[in-house]
Protein backbone atom coordinates (compact mmCIF):
# COMPACT_ATOMS: atom_id res chain seq x y z
CA UNK A 1 0.00 0.00 0.00
CA UNK A 2 1.39 3.19 -1.00
CA UNK A 3 0.15 6.18 1.34
CA UNK A 4 0.86 10.19 0.13
CA UNK A 5 0.70 13.16 2.68
CA UNK A 6 -1.45 15.52 0.26
CA UNK A 7 -0.53 19.36 1.37
CA UNK A 8 2.79 20.27 -0.65
CA UNK A 9 3.05 16.87 -1.23
CA UNK A 10 0.76 15.44 -4.33
CA UNK A 11 -0.68 18.60 -3.97
CA UNK A 12 0.88 21.87 -4.95
CA UNK A 13 0.49 24.25 -2.18
CA UNK A 14 -1.76 24.06 1.01
CA UNK A 15 -5.07 23.17 -0.04
CA UNK A 16 -6.05 24.43 3.15
CA UNK A 17 -4.93 27.92 2.65
CA UNK A 18 -5.95 28.35 -1.11
CA UNK A 19 -9.80 27.25 0.08
CA UNK A 20 -9.32 30.55 2.31
CA UNK A 21 -8.56 32.11 -0.48
CA UNK A 22 -10.91 31.16 -2.31
CA UNK A 23 -13.47 32.32 0.22
CA UNK A 24 -11.73 35.62 1.14
CA UNK A 25 -12.11 36.92 -2.51
CA UNK A 26 -15.79 36.12 -2.14
CA UNK A 27 -16.21 37.35 1.45
CA UNK A 28 -13.67 39.86 2.13
CA UNK A 29 -14.35 40.03 6.16
CA UNK A 30 -12.60 37.17 6.46
CA UNK A 31 -9.41 39.70 6.69
CA UNK A 32 -10.84 39.85 10.22
CA UNK A 33 -9.62 35.95 10.70
CA UNK A 34 -6.63 36.94 9.67
CA UNK A 35 -4.78 38.10 13.04
CA UNK A 36 -6.37 35.56 15.04
CA UNK A 37 -5.01 32.95 12.87
CA UNK A 38 -1.34 34.06 12.87
CA UNK A 39 -1.43 34.34 16.84
CA UNK A 40 -2.46 30.79 16.62
CA UNK A 41 0.19 29.42 14.11
CA UNK A 42 2.67 31.66 15.62
CA UNK A 43 1.85 29.85 19.41
CA UNK A 44 1.86 26.66 17.90
CA UNK A 45 5.00 27.19 16.42
CA UNK A 46 6.66 28.19 19.00
CA UNK A 47 5.25 25.36 20.94
CA UNK A 48 3.43 27.42 23.68
CA UNK A 49 0.13 25.88 22.96
CA UNK A 50 -0.71 22.17 21.83
CA UNK A 51 -2.64 21.70 18.48
CA UNK A 52 -5.77 20.46 20.27
CA UNK A 53 -5.57 23.52 22.41
CA UNK A 54 -5.41 25.88 19.54
CA UNK A 55 -8.44 23.90 18.41
CA UNK A 56 -10.32 24.85 21.71
CA UNK A 57 -9.58 28.51 21.31
CA UNK A 58 -9.81 29.15 17.62
CA UNK A 59 -11.89 25.87 16.30
CA UNK A 60 -14.92 27.91 16.90
CA UNK A 61 -14.16 30.52 14.51
CA UNK A 62 -13.91 27.99 11.63
CA UNK A 63 -17.06 26.43 12.71
CA UNK A 64 -18.97 29.43 13.26
CA UNK A 65 -18.08 30.79 9.74
CA UNK A 66 -18.43 27.40 8.04
CA UNK A 67 -21.84 27.39 9.34
CA UNK A 68 -23.09 30.71 7.82
CA UNK A 69 -21.95 29.57 4.14
CA UNK A 70 -25.20 28.61 2.22
CA UNK A 71 -23.24 26.73 -0.71
CA UNK A 72 -20.92 25.33 1.16
CA UNK A 73 -20.42 21.26 -0.61
CA UNK A 74 -21.33 23.75 -3.75
CA UNK A 75 -18.41 26.32 -3.36
CA UNK A 76 -16.16 23.15 -2.56
CA UNK A 77 -17.16 21.50 -6.06
CA UNK A 78 -16.23 24.99 -7.58
CA UNK A 79 -12.85 25.24 -5.54
CA UNK A 80 -11.82 21.82 -7.07
CA UNK A 81 -13.10 23.33 -10.34
CA UNK A 82 -10.47 25.59 -9.90
CA UNK A 83 -7.63 23.63 -8.14
CA UNK A 84 -7.47 20.01 -9.34
CA UNK A 85 -4.57 21.19 -11.61
CA UNK A 86 -2.91 21.55 -8.29
CA UNK A 87 -2.27 17.76 -8.23
CA UNK A 88 1.19 17.00 -9.18
CA UNK A 89 1.99 15.36 -12.77
CA UNK A 90 3.97 12.50 -11.04
CA UNK A 91 0.97 11.29 -8.53
CA UNK A 92 -1.02 10.36 -12.11
CA UNK A 93 2.40 8.30 -12.77
CA UNK A 94 2.30 6.02 -9.70
CA UNK A 95 -0.89 6.13 -8.81
CA UNK A 96 -2.51 2.57 -7.64
CA UNK A 97 -5.79 1.73 -6.73
CA UNK A 98 -5.46 1.56 -2.78
CA UNK A 99 -3.39 4.53 -2.43
CA UNK A 100 -4.54 6.36 1.00
CA UNK A 101 -4.27 9.98 1.20
CA UNK A 102 -3.20 11.05 5.03
CA UNK A 103 -4.15 14.75 5.63
CA UNK A 104 -4.35 17.18 7.80
CA UNK A 105 -6.80 18.73 5.61
CA UNK A 106 -10.91 18.56 6.04
CA UNK A 107 -12.74 15.84 4.96
CA UNK A 108 -15.33 17.49 3.54
CA UNK A 109 -12.83 19.56 1.20
CA UNK A 110 -10.53 16.41 0.17
CA UNK A 111 -13.50 13.84 -0.44
CA UNK A 112 -14.57 16.21 -3.57
CA UNK A 113 -11.06 15.67 -4.90
CA UNK A 114 -10.99 11.96 -4.19
CA UNK A 115 -14.37 11.97 -5.83
CA UNK A 116 -12.67 13.36 -9.25
CA UNK A 117 -9.54 11.67 -8.57
CA UNK A 118 -10.69 8.28 -7.95
CA UNK A 119 -9.81 8.03 -5.00
CA UNK A 120 -10.97 5.99 -2.58
CA UNK A 121 -9.06 6.11 0.85
CA UNK A 122 -8.82 9.30 2.28
CA UNK A 123 -8.05 9.60 5.60
CA UNK A 124 -8.30 13.15 6.90
CA UNK A 125 -9.61 15.63 9.69
CA UNK A 126 -12.96 14.84 10.63
CA UNK A 127 -15.55 17.38 10.99
CA UNK A 128 -19.11 16.88 12.10
CA UNK A 129 -21.49 17.65 9.37
CA UNK A 130 -23.76 19.54 11.05
CA UNK A 131 -22.07 21.99 12.97
CA UNK A 132 -18.65 21.61 11.60
CA UNK A 133 -17.30 21.05 14.79
CA UNK A 134 -13.52 19.29 14.84
CA UNK A 135 -13.99 15.26 15.51
CA UNK A 136 -10.21 14.42 14.78
CA UNK A 137 -7.46 16.17 13.69
CA UNK A 138 -5.05 14.07 11.77
CA UNK A 139 -2.00 15.81 12.22
CA UNK A 140 1.77 14.73 13.14
CA UNK A 141 1.15 11.71 15.84
CA UNK A 142 -2.31 11.58 15.20
CA UNK A 143 -1.96 10.71 11.49
CA UNK A 144 -0.50 7.36 12.94
CA UNK A 145 -3.60 7.33 15.43
CA UNK A 146 -6.27 7.50 12.44
CA UNK A 147 -4.13 5.57 10.01
CA UNK A 148 -4.82 2.71 12.38
CA UNK A 149 -7.91 3.11 12.98
CA UNK A 150 -8.97 2.51 9.50
CA UNK A 151 -6.19 0.45 8.52
CA UNK A 152 -5.38 -1.99 11.67
CA UNK A 153 -3.19 -4.77 9.88
CA UNK A 154 -2.36 -2.51 7.03
CA UNK A 155 1.38 -2.35 6.09
CA UNK A 156 3.32 0.68 4.29
CA UNK A 157 4.96 -0.23 1.60
CA UNK A 158 5.77 3.58 0.03
CA UNK A 159 4.65 6.76 2.10
CA UNK A 160 5.98 10.24 0.60
CA UNK A 161 5.51 13.21 2.63
CA UNK A 162 6.97 17.08 2.01
CA UNK A 163 8.03 17.33 5.99
CA UNK A 164 9.82 15.40 8.90
CA UNK A 165 6.80 16.15 10.94
CA UNK A 166 5.69 12.48 9.31
CA UNK A 167 8.20 11.19 11.04
CA UNK A 168 6.00 8.95 13.23
CA UNK A 169 4.59 7.72 9.40
CA UNK A 170 7.85 7.24 8.04
CA UNK A 171 8.91 5.20 10.52
CA UNK A 172 5.84 2.90 10.24
CA UNK A 173 6.60 2.72 6.26
CA UNK A 174 8.87 -0.28 4.88
CA UNK A 175 9.93 3.00 2.06
CA UNK A 176 9.95 6.89 2.53
CA UNK A 177 10.34 9.70 -0.07
CA UNK A 178 10.80 13.19 0.56
CA UNK A 179 9.01 15.49 -2.26
CA UNK A 180 10.22 18.98 -2.74
CA UNK A 181 8.20 20.25 -5.57
CA UNK A 182 8.63 18.00 -8.55
CA UNK A 183 11.70 16.17 -6.63
CA UNK A 184 11.39 13.21 -4.63
CA UNK A 185 14.66 11.75 -2.72
CA UNK A 186 14.41 8.16 -0.88
CA UNK A 187 15.06 8.92 2.96
CA UNK A 188 14.11 5.45 4.13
Amino acid sequence: MNVYDFDNTIYKGESAIDFFLYYMKRDPKLLLYVPKVIVALMKYKARKITIDEALNEYGTLVENYCRSVDSLEGDIKKFWDKNIDKIKPFYADIRKEDDVILSAGFDIVLEEMGRRLGIKNIVSTETDRKNFAIKSFCFRENKVKMFKKYYPDAEIENFYTDSLNDQPIIDLAQNAYLVKGSKITKIK
